[in-house]
């Protein structure tokens, strides 16, 4: 047998990547090269893999590496208890399944005293080995040495095994633990868990009336369905109805399998007997029975339900982080100066008045319940206008959001002013304003006013302001609370960093929160980064980070690309060009006799036709550098566009069936999407109404902060519940035009006819004989009226049939 090497093994994980590239990113990564820095700066050796592909890689050998410290333990633990084989240690080491790994330790893995423990220690194992063999053929009993007689030698007072009885239901212990720890049949029952097993759902004892599990109160769904992450949110819900008590799940085969126990408990049986008649056969089959409903069915079932939650995890935890992605990559309003408001009824509106670069500048209270209250609001907003270069205002789409920004909208045009009114997602911006990084940034400042200055700044720039904030607090996915928090908080942490260094932070702007996602820092060396342009002023130059006590050389090829200098003193130190290519770049500028400044937007054509640079880059670095030179300083992320509700819309009441809304997708599941429409409450989209072709995913159509047209398809009150669409409106029928009536065709004169011959005398037939008389013949019964037929071809055709025809 070929040995198991993780080049044979890689590809059973990963299908679709190269070896090849797989093997250039773990010589990278153990290099301390970042995940950013591999996916920009080293396309070449991977193949150009990107950071997704890339993790998968690392992820892959993370588990292949823990699969063989796992065979290294368990080998060396047998081989403790001097129970190793060579067979086994050669099965153990060729094995890299972990559920049949663990499989192979059981017999030998160190249990809390079980019941069989027990009854080893009172010394009646060799009554089970007895039973065991005869069982099996390889003893036979002596003349007269009956199981009870036999057994009742074994009976040991002390232990509590005092009769008959209990030396048997000892000896059987023993036995069905045997039979539990067979790797061949827990994988046989494995196999059929989880290629035909069932999970049923039904109403619990703590069901609550109209509960929202109601959907899951007579529920069955194959395991294999379930196991395709497109549909394991489902498991996710019954598993959290089952955890509060309101429904209760079981597993086996569907109704129509009645076999479905017994191909499981037959290889049991035939395992636990070959002999049908030997003393202890029916123990035996008792034990066979015990193994498998007792031991393996539980243990499986505890394996299928594992298997369904790690895979409704990572699908789960892939739709968070990528609504995660999309709100970080949303488009940014820009430096320019805004006024945040958080909005509220009884305390009033928070107003807080940033500068361009993100500065708090000063704040303010308005009300809007009375009439003399929105009059005060407007004049304070016409003086805030005209004494500042307020840009735009930032609205946060809490409590009351959607009024605030229709009043302020309607003063803002009643005094002429084309400054924006935006609404802003506020997510998290409560836990931002209590948090300890806001306590540092405003200090002096009330918690609500920081919340309006955090939505002032996400308008400015998402990515930036969200940095500062748990993703999970963010609250863009399913199931959140349900997923492993481990893998979630791993997999959102990942996220943020792709997408602060696919964007690039301005070195002499960002906070130390955005530098501390930079590839190859931290947050001690984006606080050191910080004190140093408080103390010696702003960078000029990439090469001044090296002057940072300890920003070593590797750590400067890490982050330098990601790392932007606007106006700096080198041309290239504004683009995402690496500074390993800068002495290749200027030596062909020098070679063109130019600057290095005039390779820089339209100069970047004459690049493109060097085709020493291309050879000498590589292909895909090349495109990247010239992408750079023709778009310095360039922003990945899409224009701002300004976003206006429905105005007679503001309400939940205020919708109608058939009405069409402007809308933001807020947030993306595995069964739908859903939608602001500026009513404080989402609609939900149903997968099933997101165009007007099947949609197996929703997020290959559509993404968070994505701007629809939602029609209204119900609206339930008493639930705030709103269900939309996004199919295209379907046409009416318009009914078929009546067809007119045929003229009748002029009648033509009648040829005149040929005389017809005299007919000739027929011949003279035979006579018959007189036929027998027959009987009365009954009335034939009266012909039934046809029935129409409607949108049904074969009548068609049946009128076509000329008579006798079939």
């Amino acid at each position: 047998m070929t040995p198991t090497t993780f080049e044979t093994w890689f590809p059973t994980q990963c299908p679709g990547l190269a070896l090849s590239g797989a093997a250039a990113v773990l010589k990278l990564a153990a290099e301390d090269a970042t995940v950013p820095f591999i996916a920009r700066y080293r396309k070449e050796q991977t193949g150009n893999l990107d950071e997704v592909a890339i993790q998968h890689v690392l992820d892959a050998k993370e588990r292949w590496d823990d699969l063989l410290r796992r065979q290294a333990f368990i080998v060396e633990e047998i081989e403790r208890q001097k129970k190793l084989t060579p067979e086994l240690k050669e099965t153990i080491l060729a094995t890299f399944d972990r559920a049949r790994l663990e499989d192979l330790y059981l017999p030998f893995k160190s249990k809390r005293k079980s019941r069989a423990t027990l009854a080893r220690e009172a010394g009646i194992e060799p009554l089970a080995d007895w039973v065991w063999n005869c069982g099996h053929g390889t003893d036979k009993p002596l003349e007269g040495q009956t199981l009870e007689l036999w057994a009742f030698t074994f009976r040991n007072e002390e232990a509590g095994f005092k009769d008959l009885e209990a030396v048997l239901t000892g000896a059987l212990d023993i036995l069905t633990e045997r039979l539990a720890e067979l790797a061949d049949l827990r994988q046989l029952v494995r196999d059929a868990y989880f290629q035909k097993g069932v999970l049923r759902a039904r109403k619990g004892e703590k069901a609550k009336p109209h509960s929202k599990y109601e959907t899951y109160f007579e529920y069955s769904e194959k395991v294999p369905a379930l196991m395709k992450p497109e549909h394991s949110h489902r498991y996710l819900a019954v598993r959290r109805g089952w955890m509060e008590g309101e429904l209760a799940l079981t597993m086996g085969g569907t109704t129509d399998d009645s076999d479905f126990e017994a191909r499981s408990l037959a290889p049991f049986e035939a395992a636990a007997l070959t002999v049908p008649d030997s003393p202890g056969a029916d123990l035996l089959r008792k034990a066979a029975r015990a193994a498998l409903k007792g031991h393996v069915v539980p243990s499986i079932e505890n394996e299928v339900h594992k298997a369904l939650k790690d895979v409704a995890d990572v699908a789960a935890i892939t739709v968070f982080a990528d609504n995660v992605r999309q709100l970080l990559l949303a488009s940014p309003y820009g430096p320019k100066a805004v006024v945040g408001v958080d909005p509220g009824v009884r305390t009033g509106c928070k107003l807080a008045v940033v500068n361009a670069a993100g500065q708090f500048i000063a704040s303010t209270t308005i009300k809007l319940r009375t009439d003399e209250e929105k009059e005060a609001a407007k004049k304070l907003l016409a003086e805030m206008l005209a004494k500042t270069e307020i840009r735009a205002i930032a609205v946060g789409n809490g409590t009351a959001g959607r009024e605030t920004q229709a009043f302020l909208s309607a003063a803002v045009k009643e005094l002429g002013q084309a400054v924006p009114v935006v609404m802003v997602s506020e997510a998290g911006a409560s836990v931002y304003s209590a948090s300890a990084v806001a306590r540092e940034e405003f200090p002096e400042v009330d918690v609500s006013m920081r919340g309006a200055i955090s939505i002032a700044r996400r308008l400015q720039d998402p990515l930036a302001e969200l940095v500062k904030i748990d993703p999970k607090s963010i609250g863009v996915g399913q199931y959140q609370h349900d997923v492993s928090q481990s893998w979630l908080k791993r997999s959102l942490d990942q996220v943020v960093e792709r997408c602060v260094n696919q964007v690039g932070v301005d070195l002499n702007t960002a906070s130390t929160h955005l530098l501390a996602h930079v590839s190859g820092l931290g947050p001690a060396l984006a606080k050191a980064i910080v004190e140093r342009r408080a103390t010696g002023g702003l960078f000029r130059t990439r090469q001044q980070l090296l002057e940072i006590g300890r920003f070593t050389k590797k750590t400067f090829e890490q982050a330098a690309g990601f790392l932007r200098i606007p106006g700096g003193d080198h041309p290239l130190d504004n683009t995402a060009v690496h500074p390993e290519r800068y002495a290749l770049i200027e030596g062909l500028a020098t070679r063109l006799g130019k600057a290095v400044g005039d390779l820089l937007g339209p100069g970047a054509e004459s690049v493109k036709a060097e085709a020493d640079i291309r050879e000498e880059l590589g292909h895909y670095t090349f495109d990247d550098v010239v992408r750079e030179l023709a778009s310095p300083g360039r922003d990945p992320r899409d224009a701002f566009v300004p976003f206006e509700y429905r105005e007679d819309v503001h309400e939940v009441k205020d919708l109608k069936p058939g009405m069409v809304c402007p809308g933001i997708v807020t947030n993306v599941t595995n069964f739908g999407a859903f939608v602001d429409v500026g009513v404080h409450q989402d609609g939900l989209v149903h997968v099933s109404q997101m165009a007007g072709r099947f949609v197996k995913d929703p997020r290959g159509v559509i993404k968070p902060g994505d701007r629809v047209q939602a029609r209204v398809l119900a609206v339930d009150l008493d639930k705030k519940q709103i269900s939309l669409s996004l199919k295209p409106e379907p046409k009416p029928r318009l009914p078929r035009p009546a067809r007119p009536a045929r003229k009748p065709a002029p009648a033509k004169p009648a040829p005149e006819r040929a005389k017809a011959p005299a007919p000739r005398p027929e011949p003279r037939r035979p006579s018959r004989p007189p036929a027998a008389p027959s009987k009365p013949s009954r009335p034939a019964p009266p012909a039934r009226p046809a029935k129409p037929v409607f949108n049904n071809p074969f009548a068609v055709l049946a009128q076509l049939k000329k008579p006798g025809q079939r």
